[in-house]
């Protein structure tokens, strides 16, 4: 295992984080091995890897922003999987001491984490049915697969001018805008990676809600940098109406509603 190069951040408040350097092909952490910290990469790509039938297999490609390792600062258990650089990779370690003021600067990583500890309950829940041959789930709504998330021909689309992309609407009742995260698993209906070049859009962003003939935009909770309407914010949990020609904008993506054509 290629060893990291460590260096303390400027930042006096946050002693406890450090930047920490490996190459391609290194591995942060094997599994079995006791863990104090968890890291965001800030820059490169990291698989996570479970040893099953004796041989180590791929569970999840990380990038930029995603964070992994965080149940050893939640509990004292060996690392249930293994963490490998893909590429040369800059992450940021922190440790139990500063992981508090980390969520209360930042609550959608506590959100993240809990939807990601629901995915794995329910993964569990679903292995255990088909197991006991009593398998009855179905696709969750809140957590598509990735096949699903292509969403199918509609009239309302979400248009971004400056690039000339469109996103069309889901032709169910609900609409999921986002970025889509291999961590937690989710794949928005409408993922806006590719023109969010400042990630100011969180993972499940906001969700549009159809209701009859009518659309409804709402903001999601864990969202960090707002939501607006013709330039009005939204209040979380409180939908607003949204009409053909409306501005939506997201993060600081701005996106026009069009319906027909």
């Amino acid at each position: 295992m290629t060893k990291a190069k460590f260096k303390t951040t400027s930042n006096k408040a946050a002693q406890s984080q450090f930047q920490a350097e490996f190459a391609k092909g290194s591995f942060v952490f094997t599994e079995g091995e006791l863990g104090t910290h968890m890291y965001i990469i800030q820059e490169g790509k990291v698989e996570i890897l479970q040893r099953l039938g004796g041989e180590d297999r791929q569970a999840a490609v990380l990038e930029k922003g995603d964070f992994f390792g965080e149940m050893a600062v939640l509990e004292d258990l060996p690392r249930n999987a293994s963490a490998r650089t893909l590429a040369d990779t800059r992450l940021l370690q922190i440790d139990s001491s500063t992981f508090d003021q980390m969520l209360k600067d930042n609550p959608e990583i506590g959100v993240r984490m809990m939807r990601k500890l629901s995915r794995r309950l329910r993964e569990t829940d679903t292995m255990l049915r088909e197991i006991m041959g009593t398998d009855e789930s179905t696709p969750s709504p809140e957590i598509p697969a990735p096949e699903a998330a292509v969403a199918a021909s509609t009239s309302e689309t979400l248009r971004h001018e400056e690039s000339g992309m469109k996103f069309p609407l889901s032709s169910g009742s609900e609409t999921m805008i986002g970025r889509k995260d291999p961590v937690t698993g989710i794949f928005p209906d409408i993922d806006l990676s590719p023109i969010d070049t400042q990630r100011s859009i969180s993972r499940r962003h906001a969700k549009i809600y159809r209701r009859g003939d009518t659309l409804y935009l709402s903001e999601e909770i864990g969202t960090m940098n707002g939501t607006f309407v013709n330039a009005n914010r939204l209040v979380k949990g409180v939908p607003a109406e949204i009409k053909a020609g409306d501005e939506v904008r997201c993060g600081v993506i701005p996106l026009v509603l069009e319906v027909g054509g």
